[in-house]
C-alpha cells in the first residue's frame, strides 16, 4: 500500500505520523512510504533519515495527498487538509470531532474513510492509541500549571511543594483517567497537596491504594466539585467520554468563587473542554484570563514536546498502521471490533454514535465486510 505522511500544518505542531523506524518496519513489509519535506525536523529527524529508512521525500503535502492510499497524521485535518482528501483514501488520525462540527463537514465533503486513534478500543475497553498522548498531557499539565502560578506569569505566586514551614499548593484533577492519574503522579512527586476527584468507586480505591495515602480521592459530585475548586490553587480538567463532548463540570459561576491567580489546566479542551469557561487555545497564546483565573486551554499540548510525543504515539500506533496497509481498512477492521470503534467518517456518513449524536447529525454504522 501506498502510504503518505504530511508535515503537521496546526500551529506550534511539531510532531510527524511516524519516526524513521516506523516507515523502516513498513517499508520492510513491501509498503511504500512518501513523507513531506521536513515533516519530521521538529522531532530532530531530517529528510536523509526518512530517506535511509526507505522513505520517499514529495516537496509538499498536495504531492503526499495525490501519492497516497492511506494517510498518517498526528492532529485532526485542518480546512486546507481536508480540501486535499478524497474519495477512497484512508486518514488515520487523531480527530476529535464531537467538537469540530467544521471538520466533521469538511471529511463528510470530501468522501474518506476517517479513522480517529482516540476512539480505537482495545479488549480490556482502554484506549491504545489515546494513552501514550494522555500520559504526555497529564505530566505536561502540571508543568504548564506550576509556571503559570508564578506570579511574572499572572499566577497566585505560590511554588507547588511549599517548603518546610509552609503549606503546599492545593491540587484538584478532574478525572482519575490515564491523564488524570499522570497528573495526580506528577503533582505529588513535587509536594504538592493533591486531590483527585472521580465518579467511579471502584477508580478510587485503585488510586487510593496506587498513592499509598500520598493523594486525596473524592466521589464527584457538583457540590464536592465546587468546595474543591474554590480552594484550589491549581484545577486540571482530566475527563473523558470516548468520542463525545466533555461534561462541564466547572460552571463560570464556580470559576468566579476562584482566587484570583489561580490555574485551570483544561486537557479534556479537545474534546470541549470540561470547564464551561474554556475555549480552545494555542501553543502561541496558550492562556488568557476569566475572572482573575488563568486559563490553558491548549489543543495540542504534547505538540510542545514532539520528539518524546512522536516516539511514544508510532510505538502504539504502528501495528494499526501495518494492519491497515496489509488487509485494507474494511477487512482490518473487521477482525477487530475494538480497531472498529475507530471508524468515525466513511463516504460521506458519520459512523460513530457519539459523535453523531454531539454533532447533531445523523448517525449511520458501516456495515464491514470480512
Amino acid at each position: 500500500m501506498r502510504i503518505g505522511v504530511p508535515k503537521e500544518i496546526k500551529v506550534h505542531e511539531y510532531r510527524v505520523g511516524l519516526t524513521p523506524a516506523g516507515v523502516r518496519e513498513l517499508v520492510a513489509a513491501g509498503h511504500q512510504v512518501a513523507i513531506e519535506s521536513k515533516a519530521g525536523l521538529g522531532i530532530g529527524m531530517d529528510d536523509g533519515e526518512y530517506q535511509a529508512a526507505g522513505a520517499r521525500i514529495l516537496p509538499a503535502a498536495k504531492d503526499v495527498f495525490d501519492f497516497a492510499e492511506l494517510v498518517v497524521k498526528v492532529k485532526e485535518p485542518q480546512p486546507a487538509e481536508c480540501k486535499l482528501l478524497r474519495k477512497g483514501q484512508v486518514l488515520f488520525t487523531y480527530l476529535h470531532l464531537a467538537a469540530d462540527k467544521e471538520q466533521a463537514e469538511g471529511l463528510m465533503s470530501s468522501g474518506a474513510t476517517a479513522i480517529a486513534y482516540e476512539t480505537v478500543t482495545a479488549t480490556d475497553g482502554s484506549l491504545p492509541l489515546l494513552t501514550p498522548m494522555s500520559e504526555v498531557a497529564g505530566r505536561m499539565s502540571v508543568q504548564v500549571g506550576a509556571t503559570s502560578l508564578q506570579k511574572a506569569n499572572g499566577g497566585f505566586g505560590v511554588l507547588l511543594g511549599g517548603v518546610p514551614g509552609v503549606a503546599p499548593a492545593k491540587v484538584v484533577v478532574l478525572g482519575g483517567g490515564v491523564a488524570g492519574t499522570h497528573a495526580a503522579e506528577m503533582a505529588a512527586g513535587l509536594r504538592a497537596d493533591v486531590t483527585v476527584v472521580d465518579r467511579s468507586p471502584k477508580r478510587l480505591r485503585e488510586l487510593s491504594a496506587q498513592f499509598g495515602g500520598t493523594i486525596k480521592t473524592v466521589y464527584s459530585t457538583a457540590d464536592a466539585i465546587e468546595r474543591l475548586v474554590q480552594e484550589a490553587d491549581l484545577v486540571i480538567g482530566a475527563v473523558l467520554v470516548v468520542g463525545a463532548a466533555a461534561p462541564k463540570l466547572v460552571t463560570h459561576a464556580m470559576v468566579k468563587r476562584m482566587k484570583a491567580g489561580a490555574v485551570m489546566v483544561d486537557i479534556s479542551i479537545d474534546q470541549g473542554g470540561c470547564f464551561e469557561t474554556s475555549k480552545p487555545t494555542s501553543h502561541a497564546a496558550p492562556t488568557y484570563v476569566v475572572d482573575g483565573v488563568i486559563h490553558y486551554c491548549v489543543t495540542n499540548m504534547p505538540g510542545a514536546v514532539p520528539r518524546t510525543s512522536t516516539f511514544a504515539l508510532t510505538n502504539a500506533t504502528l501495528p494499526y498502521v501495518r494492519a491497515l496497509a496489509e488487509l485494507g481498512w474494511e477487512k482490518a477492521l473487521s477482525r477487530d471490533p475494538g480497531f472498529a470503534r475507530g471508524l468515525n467518517v466513511h463516504a460521506g456518513r458519520i459512523t460513530h454514535e457519539a459523535v453523531a449524536r454531539d454533532l447533531g447529525l445523523a448517525f449511520q454504522p458501516e456495515a464491514l465486510r470480512a
